[in-house]
Protein backbone atom coordinates (compact mmCIF):
# COMPACT_ATOMS: atom_id res chain seq x y z
CA UNK A 1 0.00 0.00 0.00
CA UNK A 2 1.00 3.43 -0.77
CA UNK A 3 0.39 6.49 1.59
CA UNK A 4 1.27 9.66 -0.12
CA UNK A 5 1.40 12.54 2.44
CA UNK A 6 -0.57 15.45 2.36
CA UNK A 7 2.46 17.67 2.17
CA UNK A 8 3.82 16.42 -0.97
CA UNK A 9 0.81 17.94 -3.19
CA UNK A 10 3.07 20.90 -4.77
CA UNK A 11 2.50 23.76 -3.85
CA UNK A 12 3.17 27.45 -5.03
CA UNK A 13 5.15 29.46 -3.63
CA UNK A 14 3.43 32.89 -4.44
CA UNK A 15 2.96 35.86 -2.15
CA UNK A 16 -0.43 37.30 -1.53
CA UNK A 17 -2.75 38.84 -4.01
CA UNK A 18 -3.20 41.62 -1.44
CA UNK A 19 -3.12 41.90 2.16
CA UNK A 20 -6.87 42.13 4.00
CA UNK A 21 -7.75 42.49 7.15
CA UNK A 22 -10.71 39.87 7.21
CA UNK A 23 -9.88 36.85 9.57
CA UNK A 24 -11.54 33.37 7.95
CA UNK A 25 -12.14 30.56 10.57
CA UNK A 26 -11.30 27.51 8.22
CA UNK A 27 -12.28 23.88 10.21
CA UNK A 28 -11.23 20.70 8.38
CA UNK A 29 -7.85 21.66 7.00
CA UNK A 30 -6.07 18.25 8.00
CA UNK A 31 -7.64 16.67 4.85
CA UNK A 32 -6.24 17.40 1.10
CA UNK A 33 -9.87 19.91 0.67
CA UNK A 34 -9.67 21.30 3.97
CA UNK A 35 -5.92 21.82 3.84
CA UNK A 36 -5.94 23.75 0.16
CA UNK A 37 -9.15 26.02 1.09
CA UNK A 38 -6.98 27.39 3.79
CA UNK A 39 -4.38 27.90 1.43
CA UNK A 40 -6.15 29.73 -0.90
CA UNK A 41 -7.51 31.98 1.45
CA UNK A 42 -3.97 32.77 2.06
CA UNK A 43 -2.81 33.22 -1.40
CA UNK A 44 -5.18 36.17 -1.78
CA UNK A 45 -4.64 37.77 1.21
CA UNK A 46 -6.55 36.61 4.28
CA UNK A 47 -5.87 35.94 7.43
CA UNK A 48 -6.65 32.38 8.37
CA UNK A 49 -7.72 30.37 11.66
CA UNK A 50 -7.73 27.24 11.21
CA UNK A 51 -9.17 24.50 13.53
CA UNK A 52 -8.75 21.03 14.13
CA UNK A 53 -8.29 17.91 16.58
CA UNK A 54 -4.58 17.89 15.39
CA UNK A 55 -1.94 20.36 13.73
CA UNK A 56 -1.87 20.58 9.92
CA UNK A 57 1.34 21.08 9.73
CA UNK A 58 0.81 24.05 7.26
CA UNK A 59 3.62 26.57 8.52
CA UNK A 60 5.99 24.21 7.82
CA UNK A 61 5.97 24.68 4.22
CA UNK A 62 4.87 27.77 3.80
CA UNK A 63 6.77 30.83 2.96
CA UNK A 64 7.13 33.57 5.15
CA UNK A 65 4.55 35.87 2.89
CA UNK A 66 1.86 33.31 4.09
CA UNK A 67 2.80 31.72 7.24
CA UNK A 68 2.65 35.21 8.92
CA UNK A 69 -1.46 35.32 8.38
CA UNK A 70 -1.98 31.90 9.41
CA UNK A 71 -2.49 30.42 13.26
CA UNK A 72 -4.57 27.49 14.76
CA UNK A 73 -6.27 26.18 17.74
CA UNK A 74 -6.62 22.62 18.77
CA UNK A 75 -10.11 21.84 19.34
CA UNK A 76 -12.84 19.44 18.97
CA UNK A 77 -16.34 20.15 17.18
CA UNK A 78 -17.67 19.03 21.11
CA UNK A 79 -15.76 21.34 23.33
CA UNK A 80 -17.76 24.48 22.86
CA UNK A 81 -15.69 26.76 25.24
CA UNK A 82 -12.89 25.74 22.24
CA UNK A 83 -15.20 26.55 19.71
CA UNK A 84 -15.93 30.40 21.13
CA UNK A 85 -12.12 30.69 21.52
CA UNK A 86 -11.71 29.64 17.88
CA UNK A 87 -14.67 32.26 16.28
CA UNK A 88 -13.63 35.11 18.56
CA UNK A 89 -11.75 37.67 16.12
CA UNK A 90 -12.69 35.80 13.16
CA UNK A 91 -15.08 37.42 10.55
CA UNK A 92 -16.25 34.45 8.76
CA UNK A 93 -16.23 30.65 8.92
CA UNK A 94 -15.66 28.43 5.96
CA UNK A 95 -17.04 24.48 7.93
CA UNK A 96 -15.32 21.76 6.00
CA UNK A 97 -14.88 19.51 9.48
CA UNK A 98 -16.64 16.06 9.32
CA UNK A 99 -16.66 12.55 10.10
CA UNK A 100 -16.67 10.97 6.42
CA UNK A 101 -17.22 7.27 6.11
CA UNK A 102 -19.16 4.49 4.58
CA UNK A 103 -19.10 2.62 8.59
CA UNK A 104 -19.45 4.16 11.66
CA UNK A 105 -22.18 4.00 14.01
CA UNK A 106 -25.42 6.80 13.70
CA UNK A 107 -23.95 8.40 16.85
CA UNK A 108 -20.67 8.95 15.45
CA UNK A 109 -21.84 10.60 12.61
CA UNK A 110 -24.42 12.58 14.63
CA UNK A 111 -22.47 13.47 17.07
CA UNK A 112 -19.30 15.10 14.90
CA UNK A 113 -21.58 16.54 11.47
CA UNK A 114 -24.60 17.42 13.11
CA UNK A 115 -24.03 18.73 16.81
CA UNK A 116 -20.27 19.77 15.70
CA UNK A 117 -22.06 21.86 13.37
CA UNK A 118 -24.58 23.49 15.46
CA UNK A 119 -21.52 23.80 18.49
CA UNK A 120 -19.97 26.17 15.82
CA UNK A 121 -23.15 27.90 14.33
CA UNK A 122 -23.92 28.74 17.74
CA UNK A 123 -20.55 30.01 18.87
CA UNK A 124 -20.25 32.19 15.58
CA UNK A 125 -23.93 33.68 16.70
CA UNK A 126 -22.53 34.47 20.13
CA UNK A 127 -19.83 36.29 18.36
CA UNK A 128 -22.29 38.32 15.57
CA UNK A 129 -20.17 36.77 12.57
CA UNK A 130 -21.86 37.54 9.77
CA UNK A 131 -20.65 35.25 7.30
CA UNK A 132 -20.94 31.34 7.64
CA UNK A 133 -20.15 28.87 4.58
CA UNK A 134 -21.02 24.93 5.15
CA UNK A 135 -19.32 22.18 3.13
CA UNK A 136 -21.88 20.06 2.36
CA UNK A 137 -22.37 16.51 -0.10
CA UNK A 138 -24.89 16.19 -3.08
CA UNK A 139 -25.72 12.97 -1.36
CA UNK A 140 -28.06 15.37 0.95
CA UNK A 141 -30.60 14.68 -1.89
CA UNK A 142 -29.52 11.01 -2.79
CA UNK A 143 -32.63 8.68 -2.61
CA UNK A 144 -30.73 5.63 -4.12
CA UNK A 145 -31.93 6.43 -7.71
CA UNK A 146 -29.97 8.31 -10.40
CA UNK A 147 -29.39 12.03 -11.00
CA UNK A 148 -29.42 12.89 -14.37
CA UNK A 149 -29.12 16.53 -15.20
CA UNK A 150 -30.07 17.15 -11.56
CA UNK A 151 -30.48 21.08 -10.46
CA UNK A 152 -29.92 22.17 -6.86
CA UNK A 153 -32.18 19.55 -5.12
CA UNK A 154 -33.07 20.48 -1.85
CA UNK A 155 -31.77 17.99 0.79
CA UNK A 156 -33.73 15.19 2.03
CA UNK A 157 -32.67 13.38 6.01
CA UNK A 158 -35.53 11.48 5.81
CA UNK A 159 -34.39 9.74 2.61
CA UNK A 160 -31.19 9.63 2.66
CA UNK A 161 -28.76 6.63 1.81
CA UNK A 162 -26.22 5.90 4.78
CA UNK A 163 -24.91 7.81 8.20
CA UNK A 164 -23.08 10.05 6.86
CA UNK A 165 -25.40 11.79 4.24
CA UNK A 166 -28.38 11.73 6.53
CA UNK A 167 -25.99 13.88 9.31
CA UNK A 168 -24.95 15.90 6.10
CA UNK A 169 -28.28 16.37 5.16
CA UNK A 170 -29.55 17.31 8.89
CA UNK A 171 -26.65 19.91 9.31
CA UNK A 172 -27.20 21.76 5.83
CA UNK A 173 -30.23 22.02 7.13
CA UNK A 174 -29.46 23.95 10.11
CA UNK A 175 -27.13 26.17 8.56
CA UNK A 176 -29.52 27.37 6.07
CA UNK A 177 -31.93 27.99 8.36
CA UNK A 178 -29.41 30.83 10.24
CA UNK A 179 -29.67 32.78 7.47
CA UNK A 180 -30.96 36.13 7.77
CA UNK A 181 -30.58 40.43 6.75
CA UNK A 182 -27.58 40.47 9.43
CA UNK A 183 -26.04 37.01 8.93
CA UNK A 184 -25.69 35.09 5.29
CA UNK A 185 -25.18 31.21 5.50
CA UNK A 186 -24.73 29.34 2.27
CA UNK A 187 -24.13 26.13 1.35
CA UNK A 188 -21.91 24.10 -1.39
CA UNK A 189 -21.50 20.44 -2.37
CA UNK A 190 -18.46 19.56 -4.29
CA UNK A 191 -19.14 16.35 -6.05
CA UNK A 192 -16.36 13.60 -6.02
CA UNK A 193 -13.64 16.01 -5.67
CA UNK A 194 -10.17 14.40 -6.46
CA UNK A 195 -6.67 15.09 -7.38
CA UNK A 196 -3.16 14.33 -6.56
CA UNK A 197 -2.40 13.29 -2.92
CA UNK A 198 -6.37 12.29 -2.62
CA UNK A 199 -5.75 9.50 0.16
CA UNK A 200 -9.85 9.09 0.19
CA UNK A 201 -10.55 8.05 -3.22
CA UNK A 202 -7.63 8.59 -5.93
CA UNK A 203 -5.15 6.44 -3.64
CA UNK A 204 -7.81 3.74 -2.90
CA UNK A 205 -9.35 3.58 -6.75
CA UNK A 206 -5.17 2.98 -7.17
CA UNK A 207 -4.14 0.85 -4.74
CA UNK A 208 -7.06 -1.43 -5.33
CA UNK A 209 -7.02 -1.64 -9.11
CA UNK A 210 -2.73 -2.42 -8.42
CA UNK A 211 -3.99 -5.46 -6.23
CA UNK A 212 -6.78 -6.45 -8.48
CA UNK A 213 -9.46 -5.83 -6.08
CA UNK A 214 -11.35 -3.25 -8.13
CA UNK A 215 -14.46 -4.74 -9.59
CA UNK A 216 -16.84 -2.42 -12.37
CA UNK A 217 -20.39 -2.60 -11.64
CA UNK A 218 -22.53 -3.34 -14.41
CA UNK A 219 -19.42 -2.30 -16.14
CA UNK A 220 -18.66 0.83 -15.36
CA UNK A 221 -21.31 2.10 -17.42
CA UNK A 222 -22.70 4.59 -14.92
CA UNK A 223 -22.77 8.88 -16.03
CA UNK A 224 -21.17 10.45 -12.85
CA UNK A 225 -19.52 13.83 -12.40
CA UNK A 226 -16.48 14.58 -10.17
CA UNK A 227 -14.53 17.63 -9.84
CA UNK A 228 -10.74 18.52 -9.55
CA UNK A 229 -9.60 19.64 -6.54
CA UNK A 230 -8.42 22.95 -8.13
CA UNK A 231 -11.30 23.50 -9.38
CA UNK A 232 -13.49 22.55 -6.32
CA UNK A 233 -11.09 24.72 -4.04
CA UNK A 234 -11.23 27.80 -6.44
CA UNK A 235 -15.29 27.33 -6.36
CA UNK A 236 -15.48 27.21 -2.33
CA UNK A 237 -13.31 30.58 -1.79
CA UNK A 238 -15.19 31.89 -4.53
CA UNK A 239 -18.37 30.93 -2.83
CA UNK A 240 -17.66 32.86 0.47
CA UNK A 241 -16.65 35.87 -1.22
CA UNK A 242 -20.49 35.55 -2.69
CA UNK A 243 -21.87 34.97 0.12
CA UNK A 244 -24.51 37.85 -0.21
CA UNK A 245 -25.23 36.44 -3.73
CA UNK A 246 -25.78 32.76 -2.88
CA UNK A 247 -27.14 33.35 0.49
CA UNK A 248 -29.63 30.55 2.07
CA UNK A 249 -28.79 28.46 -1.16
CA UNK A 250 -26.89 25.11 -1.59
CA UNK A 251 -24.91 24.80 -4.54
CA UNK A 252 -23.66 21.71 -6.21
CA UNK A 253 -20.05 21.99 -7.37
CA UNK A 254 -18.55 19.59 -10.30
CA UNK A 255 -16.03 20.00 -13.43
CA UNK A 256 -19.60 19.76 -15.73
CA UNK A 257 -18.08 16.90 -17.48
CA UNK A 258 -19.87 13.31 -16.43
CA UNK A 259 -18.19 10.30 -17.84
CA UNK A 260 -18.60 6.77 -17.33
CA UNK A 261 -17.22 5.39 -14.05
CA UNK A 262 -15.23 3.08 -16.32
CA UNK A 263 -13.32 5.86 -18.72
CA UNK A 264 -12.79 7.84 -15.13
CA UNK A 265 -10.84 4.74 -13.42
CA UNK A 266 -9.38 3.47 -16.41
CA UNK A 267 -7.73 7.48 -17.16
CA UNK A 268 -6.66 7.14 -13.53
CA UNK A 269 -5.09 4.04 -13.82
CA UNK A 270 -2.98 4.35 -16.87
CA UNK A 271 -1.91 7.89 -15.79
CA UNK A 272 -0.03 6.26 -13.22
CA UNK A 273 1.03 2.60 -15.30
CA UNK A 274 -1.42 0.30 -13.66
CA UNK A 275 -3.84 -1.87 -15.51
CA UNK A 276 -7.30 -0.65 -15.12
CA UNK A 277 -9.85 -3.67 -13.93
CA UNK A 278 -11.58 -5.36 -16.56
CA UNK A 279 -13.99 -7.32 -14.47
CA UNK A 280 -17.38 -6.69 -13.89
CA UNK A 281 -20.26 -7.56 -11.38
CA UNK A 282 -23.76 -6.94 -11.02
CA UNK A 283 -24.88 -3.81 -9.24
CA UNK A 284 -27.68 -5.97 -7.81
CA UNK A 285 -25.43 -7.99 -6.22
CA UNK A 286 -23.27 -5.28 -5.10
CA UNK A 287 -25.86 -3.62 -3.43
CA UNK A 288 -26.70 -7.09 -1.32
CA UNK A 289 -23.44 -7.62 -0.20
CA UNK A 290 -22.82 -4.46 0.87
CA UNK A 291 -25.43 -4.23 3.19
CA UNK A 292 -24.16 -7.63 4.76
CA UNK A 293 -21.00 -6.00 4.75
CA UNK A 294 -22.50 -3.42 6.71
CA UNK A 295 -23.92 -5.21 9.42
CA UNK A 296 -20.98 -6.94 10.07
CA UNK A 297 -18.83 -4.02 10.50
CA UNK A 298 -20.71 -2.52 12.92
CA UNK A 299 -19.90 -5.28 14.91
CA UNK A 300 -16.28 -6.20 13.83
CA UNK A 301 -15.22 -2.98 12.49
CA UNK A 302 -12.27 -3.36 9.92
CA UNK A 303 -8.75 -0.50 10.48
CA UNK A 304 -10.12 0.39 6.52
CA UNK A 305 -12.72 1.16 4.73
CA UNK A 306 -15.34 -2.06 4.00
CA UNK A 307 -14.58 -2.99 0.53
CA UNK A 308 -18.48 -2.05 -0.03
CA UNK A 309 -21.24 -0.99 1.04
CA UNK A 310 -24.88 -0.74 -0.17
CA UNK A 311 -24.43 3.48 -0.46
CA UNK A 312 -21.46 2.68 -2.32
CA UNK A 313 -22.78 0.33 -4.54
CA UNK A 314 -25.51 2.68 -5.11
CA UNK A 315 -23.02 5.47 -6.40
CA UNK A 316 -21.02 3.40 -8.23
CA UNK A 317 -23.83 2.09 -10.97
CA UNK A 318 -26.27 4.76 -11.00
CA UNK A 319 -25.98 7.68 -13.02
CA UNK A 320 -25.06 11.29 -11.05
CA UNK A 321 -24.32 14.36 -12.66
CA UNK A 322 -25.59 17.80 -12.46
CA UNK A 323 -27.13 20.93 -14.37
CA UNK A 324 -24.07 23.64 -13.70
CA UNK A 325 -26.10 26.40 -15.05
CA UNK A 326 -27.47 28.10 -12.02
CA UNK A 327 -24.47 27.22 -9.94
CA UNK A 328 -21.75 29.05 -12.26
CA UNK A 329 -24.02 32.13 -13.28
CA UNK A 330 -24.88 32.67 -9.48
CA UNK A 331 -20.90 32.07 -8.59
CA UNK A 332 -19.82 33.66 -11.29
CA UNK A 333 -17.06 30.98 -11.68
CA UNK A 334 -16.31 28.00 -14.19
CA UNK A 335 -13.94 25.39 -13.64
CA UNK A 336 -10.56 26.25 -14.94
CA UNK A 337 -8.74 22.26 -14.96
CA UNK A 338 -10.24 19.95 -17.35
CA UNK A 339 -10.50 15.98 -16.58
CA UNK A 340 -7.83 15.26 -18.87
CA UNK A 341 -5.53 18.11 -16.88
CA UNK A 342 -5.96 16.33 -13.83
CA UNK A 343 -5.20 13.23 -15.40
CA UNK A 344 -1.60 14.69 -16.60
CA UNK A 345 -0.76 15.82 -13.20
CA UNK A 346 -1.98 12.57 -11.62
CA UNK A 347 0.65 10.92 -13.62
CA UNK A 348 3.56 13.95 -12.64
CA UNK A 349 2.80 13.74 -9.54
CA UNK A 350 3.07 9.71 -8.83
CA UNK A 351 4.67 9.24 -11.84
CA UNK A 352 5.97 5.37 -11.15
CA UNK A 353 4.97 4.80 -7.80
CA UNK A 354 2.26 2.67 -8.64
CA UNK A 355 4.08 0.26 -11.68
CA UNK A 356 5.51 -2.04 -9.40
Amino acid sequence: MVKTPVSLRPLPHIAPIRERQERVLVTGASGLLGREVALDFLRRGYQVRLVQRRDAQLQKILPPALAQNLSQIRADLGDKNRLEEAVDGCDGVVHLAAKVSFAGSWEEFYQTNVQGTQNLLQAATHHSITRFLYISSPSVAHTGVSFMGADNTAAAPEHTRGYYARSKAIAEHLVLAENSERSHTAALRPHIVWGPSDTQLVERVLERAAAGRLPLLNDGTALIDTTYIDNAVDAIVTGYERLETIQGQALVITNGQPRPVAEIIHHMCTAVGIEPPKRSVPATLARALGSVIEKVWEKYPGEDEPPMTRFLAEQLSTAHWFDQRQTQELLDWAPKVSLEEGYERLAQFYQDRYRH
